[in-house]
């Protein structure tokens, strides 16, 4: 008999059977068959099948030595070409062998997997495997915990509750996940075993600044816009969407995963109620004083136009001068050069000093100076100490000469700091050791504000230029070099 797809056997009514209508047959249908007719034509299938698949894989290899043939390569690409042929015919050989035939999952939704009959696959194939299983667990209700048996169950040590720590909604699971996942798979459902009461609840985060970056990226792609130009309300209203799109893929993976979680009790660290109860911690750890609102430094990403924290921030190691791209800007700016400018005295020393000479990697941060601090056990400047310096271009503001060991090393360079304690980590703690003025320079876009002088509006490196030129036309200007520095990035838009 023919092995082909117009074989058939007749039915036990007498009727012909093919194999087409073999192959749609269910189960049940395939059992009214007699035995020795199932088992013939289960085998004739499966050489069909096999067959096809082995001419794929045939027409597979014709068309790699074709797209080999046609190309023109020299002597090496000639040998590389007809390698890569052979290597793909013997993959697509190894294929048409260990390819399993094509699933078709026919168990009801909910209802018990149905099983069938067939011959051993030559590999495991989760597919078929999993198939129906986890729709079965859920409409029997295994990983759902009611309220009234968890109020019965008093003995503690027999309750066993877990939180899914969220995944965040800025795209699919990672590698990561999937192990997290099986380990805590395997801790309740061990639990469920013995017969505990068992909640594993699953969830998302909303991820902050970095489903806003993602999302920002999505509309600028999509419609060309801003969140600015969109609005806060049509902005959120864009996140939301956002996050029924992929939080639910997320959530579809985890069933994939076969996570035994209880669906009923999922969470988004944005809901109402969640919302609610972090606002209510807040305030009570307010209340009992235990968090306060103060002044202190931040990571502050002016294109975000909003806080980072520190794992947000990326270092990169400048060797010396370059230019490089900064958001915000459409020139490259130059980094990595060590200027030095001078600060004069409003009077001269005994000793005839009568100036300060200062470096700095960020020359525009010169406008928020507060004081130049110096070793206080330098014979150069110790007696210098409670001296007023001028400001080039802030009439206004005191500089004073500040003694500090912590700060100043007396053997680096001049042997002079300029303290700007509301723009460096450093300068910071050493504001706090003098009770020294904390003066921010820049707004939330990363301009210069009124407390800048002439140089007000600009923004933060065009700033740096103008000082640069400001301080050489008053002869205050004292060198440039290439210097060695660390570059703080914000990861989520650089």
């Amino acid at each position: 008999m023919s092995t082909g797809a117009g074989s058939h056997e007749p039915s036990a009514t007498g009727r012909e059977v093919t194999l087409e209508e073999f192959q749609q047959m269910s189960a049940e249908e395939r059992a009214q068959l007699p035995k020795a007719r199932q088992k013939k034509l289960a085998k004739l299938l499966e050489k069909a099948e096999q067959k096809a698949l082995k001419a794929q894989a045939q027409a597979a290899i014709r068309e790699a030595r074709q797209a080999a043939s046609s190309a023109s390569f020299a002597d090496d690409g000639e040998k590389t070409a007809k390698f890569a042929s052979k290597a793909n015919e013997t993959d697509a050989e190894s294929t048409s062998k260990e390819l399993p035939l094509e699933y078709v999952d026919q168990t009801p939704k909910g209802a018990y997997k149905a099983l069938m009959r067939k011959p051993m696959a030559p590999a495991y194939y989760p597919r078929s495997v999993e198939a129906a299983w986890y729709d079965w667990w859920q409409a029997r209700g295994f990983f759902t915990v009611s309220t009234s048996s968890a109020r019965n169950q008093t003995d503690q040590s027999k309750r066993f509750v877990m939180v899914m720590p969220p995944p965040n909604v800025t795209g699919t699971l990672h590698l990561g996940h999937t192990l997290m996942c099986a380990i805590q798979d395997c801790l309740t459902r061990w639990h469920r075993m013995k017969g505990h009461v068992t909640l594993w609840v699953p969830g998302t985060d909303h991820a902050g600044i970095a489903t806003q970056t993602v999302v920002e990226r999505k509309l600028m792609k999509e419609r060309k816009l801003t969140r600015h130009d969109l609005g806060r309300e049509d902005f959120v209203q864009y996140v939301w969407s956002y996050k029924r799109e992929y939080g639910g893929r997320i959530c579809d993976q985890l069933r994939r995963l076969g996570a035994s979680v209880d669906w009923s009790r999922e969470q988004f660290t944005m809901n109402e109620k969640l919302s609610r109860a972090v606002v209510e911690a807040f305030v009570r750890l307010h209340e009992r004083g235990l968090i306060y609102r103060g002044t202190r430094l931040v990571n502050w990403c002016c294109r975000l136009r909003t806080a980072l924290s520190d794992i947000e921030v990326e270092y990169v190691d400048i060797p010396g001068r370059e230019l490089r791209r900064v958001p915000g800007h459409e020139a490259e700016v130059e980094v990595g050069v060590l200027t030095q400018f001078a600060y004069p005295l409003e009077r001269p020393a005994p000793n005839g000093v009568c100036e300060l000479v200062v470096a700095t990697t960020r020359l525009e941060t010169m406008l928020g100076d507060v004081a130049v601090a110096v070793h206080p056990d330098d014979p150069r400047y110790r007696d210098l100490i409670g001296q007023r310096l001028q400001h080039p271009f802030l009439p206004g503001r005191e500089l004073t000469v500040i003694g500090d060991a912590q700060l100043v090393d007396m053997t680096f360079g001049t042997g002079c700091v300029k303290v700007t304690p509301a723009h460096d980590p450093n300068d910071y703690e050493c504001g706090l050791r003098h009770n020294l003025p904390f003066i921010v320079i820049f707004d939330d876009e990363g301009r210069l504000n009124d407390q800048a002088g002439e140089f007000v509006g600009m923004m933060r490196y065009e700033a740096r230029v103008e000082v640069e030129r400001a301080l050489a036309k008053r002869g205050l200007l004292r060198g440039k070099e290439s210097h060695a520095m660390r570059l703080a990035l914000c990861s989520r838009t650089n």
